[in-house]
């Protein structure tokens, strides 16, 4: 605008008010900076607290996996642990029934002495009677060692067995060490014929564990590999014990067929000390807390063994009770 018409007061003011209106739009926004600065330290800040969340979600499942796995090895620790006991308990009996046999022959070997002091034998004789006397104490400390050896055989076998089905989903008991086959898995219901299905989980099964019981370390302790077929208790007794008989057998056949996993080796060991039972339903399994029967778990097929503890137990029995032979008098 042109002031040559306006008074040099009048223009010049208005020219102020002009150059005042455009400085007022042209100053620089400071709030809006300030502004922007909060706006960036609050993305900063989520940023921060998204990292940290995510760094506690992954301390939090790092800790809970770990505390799965400690909880694991603390159940493995506990059976460890119970299967000690049990060994414990049976070490303490054996060594109670090794200490009476000891009482028994050294009281046996006091009476001998006494007879012999009493009767009048010849040199011969009692020398005879003192060479059985050192025979039967030799047997009873040899029997005795093996009875001590046997103690922790039945701790490895199982604990062979259990390492050796870890990845299976066939479960090893840890006081025993059988296995069981659900009859419904095995057989149709109330069938004794295996189904296809069930010989591909017998071949797979079976050899596993007869690897472990035939092995050279354990076959000598082994007594007997029992098979034993179980029902639930719909039915008569006589019709199910048939039934599981018949269900035992089926699968001693078909493991004693050298085509089906074993060998003819380990079928030929298998035979020497294989026992077939049916049990009907005097076994049966009861559901946890109810106390009812489960006729589906009641159903099954176990295989297990048995160690040859009471054959040397009767076997110290038997000499501690043999009758010390008649003392003749000298002629």
């Amino acid at each position: 605008m042109i002031c040559k018409d306006i008074p040099e007061k009048g223009c010049e003011r208005k020219l102020t008010r002009r150059y005042r209106k455009r400085g007022a739009f042209e100053e620089p926004s400071y709030w809006q900076s300030y502004s922007d600065m909060m706006a960036a330290l609050l993305l900063i800040f989520i940023l921060i607290i998204a990292i940290t969340l995510a760094i506690y979600k992954q301390k939090t499942t790092d800790l809970e996996q770990t505390q799965i796995e400690l909880n694991a090895a603390k159940q493995k620790l506990d059976v460890a642990s119970e299967e000690l006991e049990l060994a414990k308990i049976d070490l303490e009996n054996y060594r109670s029934e090794i200490e009476a046999s000891k009482h028994d022959l050294e009281d046996s070997l006091l009476k001998l002495q006494e007879a012999y002091d009493a009767a009048a034998m010849t040199k011969e004789q009692l020398a005879a009677a003192y060479l059985e006397i050192d025979e039967a104490r030799g047997e009873l400390e040899s029997t005795r060692s093996q009875l001590q050896d046997i103690v922790g055989v039945r701790t490895d076998i199982i604990g062979q067995l259990q390492s050796r089905f870890n990845n299976s989903s066939m479960k090893v008991d840890a006081q025993n060490g059988s296995i069981s086959f659900s009859s419904d898995v095995l057989f149709k219901y109330g069938s004794a014929n295996l189904t296809e299905e069930s010989k591909a989980t017998l071949t797979e099964i079976i050899p596993m564990y007869l690897d472990v019981l035939l092995q050279d370390q354990f076959r000598d302790y082994i007594a007997e590999i029992i098979i034993e077929g179980h029902t639930d208790t719909s039915g008569s007794y006589q019709h199910n014990m048939d039934l599981s008989s018949e269900r035992a057998s089926s699968v001693a056949r078909y493991i004693l067929n050298p085509d089906n996993g074993l060998s003819e080796a380990k079928v030929g060991q298998l035979q020497s000390m294989l026992t077939i039972n049916g049990r009907s339903y005097s076994s049966p399994i009861y559901e946890a807390g109810t106390g009812e029967i489960d006729m589906a778990a009641s159903r099954r097929v176990e295989i297990k063994f048995r160690l040859k503890e009471d054959e040397l137990i009767q076997r110290i029995t038997e000499i501690l009770s043999q009758q010390t032979p008649p003392v003749q008098n000298p002629q």
